[in-house]
C-alpha cells in the first residue's frame, strides 16, 4: 500500500531508557556552553512510503549548525510487511506522549516535533519553517545553556544559570549517518538514508532549575551523543529547555 500523505495513528504514552550511568556533581564548566536555535525530532519509519522525503529533509536540517536535528524510528507500521531495523517502542511512546502534551493526540509519520512543542509534517518545508519560527517566538527558544566535557567514555554535563523551571537531563546515543536496504513493504527495493539516528536514550538526572553539573558514562569510547534538558509532567515530555551535541554528528562544532 503506498501513500502520498503522512500515515496517522492515535494512542497513549511513556518514555524509554538505555545507555549511561550518572552521578550528580557540582563544579565550574570547562567548555563553552552550547545554545542551539532549536531541537528537531523526526519520527519516521522504514515501512512508510511517505517518509523518504522527510528523511532527506532531516539530513539537510542536521547540517545547519544552529539546529540539533534527530531521527527517531517508530515501530507501529511494522505490521505492513517490513520490521523497521532501527525502531524502538520507546520512540513510538515518546511521540504519543508529545501528542498527549499538545492535546491533539495525533501521531503520524513522517512527523517533526520542534523543541518538544510544535508538530508538523516532516516533508513540508513551509510547515517546518513555520514551526521553527513559532519556536523562535516562544519565550527565549532554548533558555538553558548546556556544556559538555569529555574524557574517553566519561562526560561532565553542566547546566548554567538559575531558571524558573526544572526538568530532566537525557543522554542520547546517536549515529550520524546510516543506510538501510529495505527488502519488503511499501519501500521495497529502496536504500534509505538517515541522519543523526537516535539509537538509545537514558534519563540521567532530575534538574531543579539551578546551576548544576552531572557526570555520565557512554557505552563506548567512540560513541556520539546529544544531551537534552526537558520539562516534564510525570512520564510525559514537555518543552525542550536546552541541548548540546558531541563531536562527530552532522553539523557538530
Amino acid at each position: 500500500m503506498s501513500h502520498s500523505v503522512p500515515r496517522i495513528l492515535r494512542n497513549g504514552l511513556r518514555a524509554g531508557a538505555f545507555l549511561a550511568l550518572a552521578a550528580p556533581a557540582f563544579a565550574d564548566a570547562a567548555t563553552e556552553a552550547q545554545t542551539p536555535r532549536a531541537v528537531i525530532e523526526l519520527f519516521t519509519s522504514q515501512g512508510c512510503s511517505a517518509c523518504p522525503p522527510a528523511d532527506a529533509k532531516l539530513i539537510e536540517l542536521a547540517r545547519d549548525p544552529e539546529l540539533i536535528a534527530l531521527t527517531l524510528h517508530v515501530d507501529y507500521w511494522d505490521y505492513l510487511g517490513w520490521e523497521d531495523t532501527l525502531a524502538q517502542p520507546a520512540f513510538s511512546e515518546r511521540q504519543r506522549a508529545y501528542a498527549e502534551t499538545r492535546g491533539d493526540r495525533g501521531v503520524f509519520t513522517p512527523q517533526m516535533v520542534v523543541n518538544g512543542l510544535y508538530a508538523c509534517i516532516g516533508s513540508d518545508a513551509r510547515a517546518i519553517a513555520a514551526s521553527l519560527a513559532a519556536a523562535d517566538r516562544h519565550a527565549t527558544g532554548l533558555p538553558v545553556p548546556v556544556s559538555v566535557t569529555r574524557e574517553g567514555r566519561d562526560l561532565t554535563i553542566a547546566l548554567h544559570g538559575d531558571h524558573d523551571t526544572g526538568g530532566e537531563i537525557w543522554l542520547l546515543r546517536v549515529e550520524p549517518l546510516m543506510s538501510v536496504a529495505i527488502e519488503r513493504g511499501e519501500n521495497k527495493g529502496r536504500e534509505a538514508h538517515y541522519g543523526n539516528v537516535v539509537r538509545a536514550m537514558n534519563r540521567i538526572a532530575e534538574w531543579d532549575g539551578t546551576a548544576m553539573q552531572v557526570s555520565a558514562r557512554l557505552a563506548d569510547a567512540t560513541g556520539r551523543f546529544v544531551v537534552l534538558v526537558q520539562d516534564h509532567d510525570g512520564a510525559i515530555p514537555g518543552r525542550i529547555l536546552g541541548a548540546a551535541r558531541g563531536d562527530g554528528l552532522l553539523a557538530a562544532p
